[in-house]
Formats: C-alpha cells, structure tokens, sequence
C-alpha cells in the first residue's frame, strides 16, 4: 500500500507478470490498412504529415502503403525517401506474395517492394486452405511454396521481411497442419516475424490466447506478431492475449481506423500494455502523446474525434455525476483507473441541468476562473435556464467556459455583428447557390462583408472571414470539422427547436460549441459565433502566459 493514497501501487502503475514479455514492437498500418476506412481518403501530403506524427509517437514501424499498388502510395514512397526524415521509427512497404504457378524473379508485386527503398517489407499470404482451394484454386503445395518463395527471394534482396499470415485463425481451426506448414515456409526462409492475422475479426481472446501459445511453442526462438481486426469489438483483446501468450510484436491503427469496423488501435492497445501491464512498447515518456498525435491524426484524416474513445476521446475523463465530481476532487484516482497526464489526456467535470453549486465551483476551478459567490448562483441558474430552452453543455464545453467567463467579467470584445443575411437560390441546373452577407463591427469600424459557400454555415463563415482575416490571421488555422443538427420536440415540426453543435479544431485542439433556436439558420450561427470566439480567446491567452 502507498502512503499517498493507501491504495495499491498496480492501481497506477502496472506489474509486469514474469511470464509475458518484457518488450513488445508496434508496428502502425493507419496508412496502409488504415486509410481503408469508410470515409477516409488521403493525399500523398497527408501520408507524409501522417509519418511524421507516428514518428513523434515513437512507434518502432510505419507502413506507408503498397507501392505499386496505385499511384498515390507510388508518390508516397518516392517521396519518403527525400522527404520524410524519421528519427524513431523505419518505414515499411506492404505487398503480397508472388503469383501463383509465377516466378518471382518476375513478379511485379515483388520487384515493387525492392524498389520502394525500405529496409523493411512485409508481405501477406494466404494461410487458410479454404482460401487457397477456394480463391486462389490452387493445390496447397502452390499454396506453401508462394510463400517460401516469396520470402527466399527478399530476403535475397537484403531486406528484412515481416510474414503476414491471412486468416491465420480461421484457417488454424480448420486445418491447423496447412496453416503450420504455411509459417513454417517463411520461417525456414529467413522471415524476421510471422504475423498472425485475425483477417475476418470474428476470433475471441479465449481462443486467440490458446492458439498463439501453440504457435509460439511450435516456433521456439522465431519472432511472433499479431494483427487483428475489430469485427467482434475484441481487436485490443485479441492482440492483448496474443502479447499474453507470447508475442511480442502488435500491428495496429491510430484511433483502431481500418476496414469494415477497424483495426486494432493502438491508442488503447499501447497504455494497457505499459500502464496496465508494465510491457515496455514506446520509447519513455511518449505515451503521454497519444492523445495529441490521436486528434491530430485524426484531423488529418479528416474525420470526427471519437469522443468516447478510451484513454484519448475527451469524454474518456469526463465526469458529470456529482458524487464522481465531490470525489475526485479530494482523491482523483477514486474514479479515473488511470492519470490522465500518463497519456496526455485530463479530467473534465460536465456540467448540466442537473448541476449543482459545487460541480460548478470545480469547473471554474478547473478553468481557473475565479469567480465570486453571487456569480456564482447566476451561473447555475442561467445554465439550467438554457439547458431547459435545449443547450447542452455537457457537449459543449467551449460554449459554457465562455458563458463562464462572461459571468466572472471576462469581456470578448473582439467583434459585433449587428445582423447577416442568407440567400439560397436554386438554378435551373439544380445547383444552389448560396450567398451571406454580414454587417460587423471590428475595432470601431462598421463593414459589410459578403461570402459565397456549400450551405449557409459555410457562406456565413466566409463572410465573416472576409471581414477580419487581416485583423486576426490566426483564425486562418481554425476550420470546422464537424456540424451536428438536432430537432427537438419534433411534434412541433418545422417550427420545433433546433440545436446546433460545431467542433472546431487548430494544429493544437479541438473544441465543441453550441447554438439553440427555432431558427435553424441562426442556431448554426450562434454555435458558429462561439467557435470563433473561442478561437481568439484561446489565441490571446496563449500569448498572455508566454509573457508570463
């Protein structure tokens, strides 16, 4: 027991059991398997900006992709090799092996890997009978040998090759000789880690825990690797009980991006390892960056923060229940299994209609707002004011530190907009076309200012761009990332209450603000107003404590 919190120390800090490993390698595939998530779509720029932050992280493999594959991981590769200075991290190509009844001395898929200019490749074969009965209609000798002699021929080459054994799992419980045979080839053949991969996701931990510790028995003293994907909601499991049964070498994704319902993600699998576990995985004191290179990441991959996400989302330390609330402000770990801090991450008290004095005296303490006794009753009674009108603090936390702020007498005087206006008109072509124009006062001088855009939020954002851009150029590195609408009291119909939520985003965060009206056009501007807002007061605050 500590002395600290009379609490054991594994509650904080994880105990490495003698019989797993000391060490174990990730390996990340966001920008091969990845990208091939519904949704995402990456340019060769976001690749190599991508690396970079794999690289920052610590991972000990990137895979950028399959290079002869399609003209995009083409670039990539050419790129990377003059442009993309890795000083943690060795970028890995991804292909197959050869064809079958082909040589390899022949083969395109192979030829494409040598000249990729990675140390590293890692090709994928196929290791379920069926599939090489059945798909590639090949005898299973064909099979077995496309492997070995895959793997022969790279590592001829002088590369070091990672052996992927597709629907490892699937095909181990069906024919479990064929599916030895086939990582037996690549063994003898010089293959540096056999990867088993749960390619159609549906194995459970229980039995990926038995099957790996068969495998790692078999192949005493060769490198075993796991890669799984999320079908069953197991892939963190699955690779966890792999690393328990021996492995020591984790394919997976940032924020568990990849086909169908995603990869393995290393943002959870990482800190259960380390904190968890006591497995030693990034470099020291990279962990504590995972959330940021998980937001980052995912901003430019162009999709929503997943908010819920556990160890990074920002609702992974969120409490709102006023018992978790009065709790962790004298003992923290009494709701949080982890320190935030160990992976970057922090607490966040939620604040709500049903709120009282106290949860908001730990929000502005949090927010370091100081705020006095009558402010402090006026806070509570204008948020459940608001919230009985159809805000929602709770997913707005940018909106209530505003609201906040103002009630401490904090001022934002940055702009005033005394009215806007959007048009939307459809063409004969059916296109629309959409135009706002705003009436703004900045500094004292009156402006009137017009933006086109896909919809009226768009437009409305241009518009008041147009205006203060050269008065406030930061506000050229916030974007919108996401607009949520919600209709409430629907028996109301088009004259119900709309709710609008907008996250916004920077190179350094994301924030959530919200605007309520029975006016759609107007709740999107009033969430809009808030993110813009925010944005500069966020600006001005940085630059005010770097003076400090």
């Amino acid at each position: 027991m500590t002395e600290e919190n009379n609490q054991p120390s594994l509650d904080r800090q994880g105990v490495r059991d003698v019989s797993w490993p000391e060490k174990v390698e990730i390996f990340d595939t966001t920008l091969r398997d990845g990208v091939q998530f519904e949704g995402i779509s990456v340019s060769s720029d976001d690749k190599l900006k991508v690396a970079r932050q794999l690289d920052h992280l610590g991972v000990h493999w990137i895979e950028g992709g399959w290079p002869g594959s399609n003209p995009k991981d083409e670039e990539f590769f050419q790129r990377a090799a003059t442009e993309l200075e890795l000083n943690n991290s060795q970028l890995v190509a991804f292909g197959s092996t050869r064809r079958p009844k082909g040589r390899v001395d022949e083969d395109q898929t192979l030829s494409s890997l040598v000249e990729a200019g990675t140390s590293t490749v890692c090709i994928v074969g196929k290791s379920w009978d069926y599939h090489v009965t059945e798909a590639l209609r090949q005898p299973l000798d064909e099979g077995v040998a496309m492997v070995g002699d895959s793997v022969e021929f790279l590592k001829a080459e002088g590369l070091r090759v990672f052996f992927d054994a597709e629907h490892f799992f699937d095909g181990y419980k069906r024919n479990p000789e064929f599916s030895l045979q086939v990582l037996e080839a690549a063994a003898v053949q010089g293959a540096d880690c056999l990867v088993l991969c749960d390619t159609n996701g549906g194995s459970l931990p229980h039995e990926v825990e038995k099957i790996v510790a068969d495998v790692v028995r078999h192949f005493d003293g060769v490198q075993i690797g796991m890669h799984t994907q999320n079908d069953t909601g197991c892939a963190v499991a699955n690779a966890v009980a792999g690393v328990v049964a021996g492995a020591t070498h984790v394919q997976g994704t940032i924020n568990g991006y990849g086909e169908r319902t995603g990869n393995c993600d290393n943002t959870v699998l990482v800190p259960n390892l380390t904190l968890k576990m006591g497995i030693e995985t990034l470099p020291e004191e990279r962990i504590e960056r995972l959330t940021s290179v998980s937001h980052h990441v995912a901003e430019l991959m162009n999709m929503p923060p997943q908010h819920q996400q556990p160890y990074v989302g920002t609702s992974a330390f969120a409490h709102k229940a006023g018992l978790h609330t009065s709790a962790i402000a004298r003992r923290p770990d009494s709701y949080e299994h982890v320190d935030p801090s160990a992976v970057g991450n922090s607490t966040r008290f939620l604040l709500g209609d049903l709120s009282g004095r106290a949860s908001v005296e730990l929000k502005a303490e949090q927010l370091g707002i100081e705020i006095e006794d009558k402010q402090m009753v006026e806070v509570v009674e204008e948020m459940k004011r608001l919230e009985h009108e159809g805000y929602h603090f709770e997913v707005a936390d940018a909106s209530l530190e505003l609201m906040m702020r103002r009630a401490a007498g904090e001022e934002f005087n940055y702009f005033d907009v005394e009215s806007f206006r959007v048009l939307v008109e459809r063409g004969q072509d059916r296109q629309f076309d959409t135009e706002a124009t705003l009436r703004i006062v900045v500094d004292g001088e009156r402006m009137i200012t017009v933006g086109e855009g896909d919809g009226p939020v768009n437009a409305l954002d241009n518009a008041f761009r147009n205006a203060v851009i050269d008065i406030y150029p930061e506000l050229s590195e916030v974007h919108l990332t996401d607009y949520k609408v919600r209709v409430l009291d629907t028996n109301r119909g088009t004259g119900a209450v709309t709710r609008v939520l907008v996250d916004s985003a920077d190179s350094e965060s994301t924030w959530t603000t919200i605007g309520v009206s029975e006016n759609i056009i107007e709740a999107s501007w009033l969430a809009l107003r808030d993110a813009l807002v925010y944005a500069l007061y966020r600006h001005r605050a940085q630059g005010d404590s770097s003076l400090n």
